[in-house]
């Protein structure tokens, strides 16, 4: 089953799936992919949210090891710190994001290491597949984490039959189109506990 993390900006699908990861693990299912949490300060600026923090940029936690790498920073902060790039893949759309083109090739390599030689060979269960977020860059233009795309172009398989993927509810519609054809079974959910408790059924139906 393809599960597709929907929802608007800052409505803790990140945070929802650190927990199910979590909860997977004590069910002893473990996850494979990337997992993208921001980076928020306390702030009283105009940038804050109602709950008066900030989102400064976006790390990229690469599972199971836990790597944890910068991945992308607000575009304004970028430019005032001289990080900016120009030629860069997030400014072919000009995002309000600033991602790191080295970060991205990290994450890449992360997915083509687990395509090529199966991350669970030695686990005694199916694992989840975990793909936080893909966005407009990989939807729209068939840039950035092109890796992770091409293991959801696969399908289901023995090692990850089923795969939970993050995308904004403005790009679901492309989302589904593009891996309808490899996914025979697709879901779009939100962050909530039942959906929580239908990917781990899921599992426990094997």
């Amino acid at each position: 089953m393809l599960f597709l993390l929907t929802g608007e900006c800052q409505t803790g699908k990140t945070r929802w799936l650190e927990a199910l990861v979590g909860r997977l693990a004590e069910e002893g299912v473990e996850s494979y992919g990337v997992i993208a949490p921001g980076i928020w300060v306390s702030s009283s600026s105009a940038n804050a949210n109602e709950q008066g923090f900030e989102k400064l940029g976006i790390d990229n936690v690469l599972l199971p090891e836990g790597e944890r790498i910068p991945f992308a920073k607000r575009r304004d902060l970028a430019i005032r710190d001289g990080l900016f790039q120009g030629d860069s893949q997030s400014e072919q759309l000009a995002l309000g994001w600033h991602i790191f083109d080295e970060a991205i090739d990290r994450v890449n390599a992360h997915f083509d290491a687990l395509a090529e030689q199966p991350a669970r060979e030695c686990a005694k269960r199916p694992s989840l597949l975990v793909v936080d977020e893909l966005g407009r860059l990989e939807l729209m233009r068939g840039i950035g984490l092109t890796s992770a795309v091409r293991m959801l172009d696969e399908g289901p398989s023995e090692e990850f039959p089923h795969a939970v993927v993050v995308v904004r509810e403005a790009l679901l519609q492309l989302a589904e189109q593009r891996f309808v054809a490899a996914w025979p079974e697709m879901k779009a959910i939100g962050p909530s506990r039942e959906a929580e408790e239908e990917v781990i059924a899921a599992f426990n139906r094997r």
